[in-house]
């Protein structure tokens, strides 16, 4: 019997569990209450503004540079997350070392602490005349209140996702692995970058798009540190707050609607590459 013959006839093999029907519809329910109908609303919503209004808000200057800062900066923390997120988790598996289970338990602090708290104390930090921010401002570098303090708040609330997702995957590679790798021939970067990678690529992009989806719509820990400058350093999310306290109701959601549609685009792709991958080096 095939691998494929198995499977099916493996599914449908009743469950030991019953309840699969009822289970299934309360999901269905759950999903659509939570995700599903607050989203038809927004686009519902959305549509009657009609074509010429939408694209219209769309083109404006300040909702193009607002989304061009959202999702530039969102992208730019979550490469670097994926960067550093990796070399973390080499650490915190490979090696054990005075302190260990302490780093381990930074690593969630950006989970557990409030946005808003996180935001005042980048903020403070990287001010001009802060602890960090300090350092820079004789060379005439300015972190917060620039595009350059979203990214920062972004690394910091973003690195979990990373961390957290590559970690058990990691846990799972044997040394021996590496150490067969070197048997071989094979150098540190052959190791690395034709070995373990390959292995780690679909947790590494599923940790990068978590970062990503979290940061372009990442508001409390961002407004403190971005100076909110229009053209310059105003988020999309805070544009939406703009509009709303407008009572401009139609462009917020239109704006909502753009960046649910650019989120989803970029999602669409980045799944479609993890599945390639596992596909690519044999994970199924």
């Amino acid at each position: 019997m095939t691998k494929t013959a198995t499977s099916r006839w493996r599914w449908k093999q009743p469950s030991i569990i019953p309840g699969f029907g009822l289970t299934l519809g309360f999901s269905l329910a759950y999903l659509s209450l939570i995700i599903l109908i607050p989203l038809t609303g927004l686009v519902w919503r959305t549509a009657s503004l009609g074509w010429g209004q939408f694209f219209s808000i769309l083109f404006d200057e300040r909702t193009l540079a607002a989304l061009y800062i959202s999702f530039g900066t969102a992208l730019i923390a979550a490469v670097v997350n994926a960067v550093f997120g990796v070399l973390i988790c080499w650490i915190l598996v490979r090696y054990d070392f005075p302190g260990r289970r302490l780093i381990d338990a930074m690593v969630d602090l950006p989970f557990a602490l409030p946005t808003a708290v996180a935001g005042i104390a980048l903020a403070s930090l990287y001010a001009p005349k802060g602890w960090i921010g300090a350092f820079f401002t004789p060379f005439d570098i300015r972190i917060a209140f620039t595009p350059i303090g979203i990214v920062v708040a972004l690394i910091f609330i973003g690195l979990p996702f990373v961390v957290r997702t590559v970690q058990p995957v990691m846990e799972e590679i044997d040394r021996e692995v590496e150490e067969a790798a070197a048997t071989l021939g094979a150098n540190r970067f052959q190791t690395i970058f034709k070995v373990l990678l390959p292995g780690l690529a679909p947790a590494v992009l599923t940790g990068f798009a978590l970062a990503f989806a979290r940061g372009v719509g990442e508001y409390g820990s961002v407004v403190f540190i971005a100076g909110n400058i229009p053209y310059v350093s105003e988020i999309a999310p805070l544009l939406i707050v703009i509009r709303l306290e407008e009572f401009n109701y139609a462009g917020a959601t239109a704006v909502a609607t753009i960046m649910l549609a650019i989120s989803f685009a970029m999602l669409l792709v980045i799944n479609l590459i993890q599945a390639w991958s596992r596909r690519r080096y044999g994970y199924v």
